[in-house]
């Protein structure tokens, strides 16, 4: 029985133009291509040139969703959604800059900190807005610029994260069409805040002790994180899956998040997938934490990879922690 729904008309996808190969990394650090290669499957990133900030990134990607969009684009959104883990400062928020720039009015605008798993969220936020009857279209953006948060002495995070950003626009329809979203699984667990995070932003280092040097940034317990984001990924597409009502034969393409490609494998084997159905795009643009499940997408749609009537699953885990699901069937559309 068809129902309203959330459906996706456009998708656009921005990476900063310098590319940063393993072998620069080597140069400055204890580490090789081999070794970046065999733990996460990257081979490049890209990071933004000085100046360049995650709203820069998202009015790009935005600008390229809203065009794809076609007649559902300018002048049509009535509601913009950043995912971003790095906006341009703490207050205010990003989403109004990138909605002026992008000159959609005075729509409703607001970022979603959610980690590696904002774009899930993101989607999750409008789409209920729109299903609600709260808006009819919406622009909902991943991005960010991670690499000024990396600490240059460790591996463990330096070698892994990139910039870039991805976005796609919604409208309001129904359930049968192709392009809804049909449900999505969202979930978290404070009790382990302490496993990834970046320690100097924000009002409790402010209001407790100095701040230090290496308090901006990043840190990640990466064992740890390997693990909670092999199971919660898994119990959560398998919880969307069911919502969904399909089965994990029905699903066509697996988007994850693209945290690490070992993550990625797990994850399959967790599901009981086969790889050729994972979309990895990891490998070009490295872990781009909220914005990476929309620049694969992208990647893939470029490819002609998907059809239209696909069902794809897409899952993330990160940061809070946090992680999330959705089930959606892939739209007719055209890339910008």
């Amino acid at each position: 029985m068809s129902r309203p729904a959330a459906v996706l008309t456009g998708l656009g996808a921005y990476v900063p133009p310098r590319t940063v190969p393993n072998e620069e990394l080597s140069r400055r650090m204890d580490t090789s291509d081999e070794w970046i290669v065999q733990r996460t499957g990257i081979s490049q990133r890209h990071w933004a040139d000085p100046g360049v900030a995650t709203s820069d990134l998202a009015v790009e990607a935005g600008h390229r969703a809203l065009k794809s969009a076609g007649s559902g684009g300018f002048g049509d959104i009535d509601m913009v959604v950043v995912a971003t883990t790095t906006p341009d400062q703490q207050c205010p928020a990003t989403a109004p800059d990138v909605a002026a720039r992008l000159d959609l009015g005075t729509v409703a605008a607001l970022d979603v900190s959610a980690g590696c798993t904002g774009f899930v969220y993101a989607l999750a936020a409008a789409s209920a807005a729109l299903v609600a009857g709260y808006a009819e279209r919406a622009l909902v953006v991943g991005a960010e610029t991670f690499h000024p948060f990396l600490n240059p002495a460790d591996r463990g995070t330096a070698v892994i994260f990139g910039d870039g950003a991805g976005a796609v626009t919604l409208r309001r329809g129904t359930s049968d069409e192709a392009g809804a979203v049909q449900t999505v699984d969202l979930g978290s667990d404070g009790t382990l805040k302490d496993l990834v995070g970046i320690p100097g932003n924000g009002s409790r280092p402010r209001s407790t002790r100095p701040i230090q040097p290496d308090d901006q940034y990043l840190y990640m317990d990466g064992k740890e994180i390997f693990a909670h984001a092999v199971n919660r990924m898994a119990q959560s597409s398998s919880a969307v899956l069911a919502k969904a009502g399909w089965g994990v034969d029905e699903v066509d393409h697996v988007v994850g998040h693209q945290a690490n490609l070992r993550i990625l494998h797990a994850l399959a084997r967790e599901l009981g997938v086969d790889r050729e159905r994972l979309v990895c795009h990891i490998h070009q643009v490295g872990n781009t934490s909220a914005a990476s499940i929309p620049l694969a997408l992208e990647d893939a749609a470029a490819r002609g990879r998907f059809q239209a009537h696909d069902r794809l699953l897409l899952t993330a885990f990160g940061a809070g922690l946090a992680w999330g699901s959705a089930a959606i069937t892939w739209p007719e559309i055209t890339l910008a």
